[in-house]
C-alpha cells in the first residue's frame, strides 16, 4: 500500500504532475480568515467566495459538519473545503473544535472525488492548527479513507 509522502513547502503550490486536489478543514460557523484559509485566499478568491456562498445558502444544501465542497482554482487544481471543525474556538466544555468522525467523512467523499477527478491529494497538517486537532489521530483517518483508497497524498509542513 501506498504511504502519506510528507514535504516542506507550501501545499497551495502542490508538487505533482496531473490533476490536484488541495483539501482543507473549514468550520461550521461561516467563519474565513485565519489559518491556512488565508494562503489559500491570497492565491485564488473562489475557494472563500463558494464557502461563504454555500454557509449563506445552507438551509438549501448540505453546509454542516462532513460535508466537502471542490472549487475548481485552475484547469487542473481544485480546492476541497471540509467541515470538520464545530465552532471556532476551543472551550472547556466542548475541547478543540475539531471532531474527528466529520473529518473522517470529509476524507471518504474526498477520496471518491478525487478518484474521480483521477486527482493526487495535497494538504497541510489538516486539522491540527487552529481546530486542535492531534495528528496522531488525523493521520490514521488519512490513511483509512484516502490512501487505502489508493488516492495519492502529500502533507505539506512549512518549517
Amino acid at each position: 500500500m501506498a504511504r502519506i509522502r510528507y514535504l516542506k513547502g507550501d501545499a497551495t503550490s502542490p508538487q505533482a504532475k496531473g490533476p490536484k486536489v488541495i483539501a482543507h478543514i473549514c468550520n461550521d460557523r461561516g467563519g474565513w480568515g485565519k489559518g491556512f484559509v488565508e494562503a489559500v485566499s491570497r492565491r485564488w478568491p473562489e475557494p472563500e467566495a463558494a464557502y461563504r456562498r454555500w454557509h449563506r445558502e445552507r438551509a438549501r444544501n448540505d453546509f454542516g459538519l462532513g460535508a466537502v465542497q471542490i472549487v475548481q482554482v485552475k484547469p487542473d487544481v481544485w480546492v476541497a473545503n471540509m467541515i470538520g471543525q464545530h465552532g471556532l474556538k476551543a472551550s472547556r466544555s466542548s475541547g478543540p473544535p475539531i471532531r474527528y468522525e466529520a473529518v473522517r467523512e470529509c476524507l471518504r467523499r474526498l477520496a471518491a472525488e478525487a478518484a474521480g477527478l483521477g486527482a493526487s491529494v495535497h494538504m497541510p497538517r489538516i486539522g491540527c492548527g487552529l481546530a486542535g486537532g492531534r495528528w496522531d489521530r488525523v493521520e490514521p483517518l488519512i490513511a483509512a479513507e484516502l490512501i487505502a483508497r489508493d488516492v495519492p497524498v502529500t502533507v505539506y509542513d512549512t518549517d
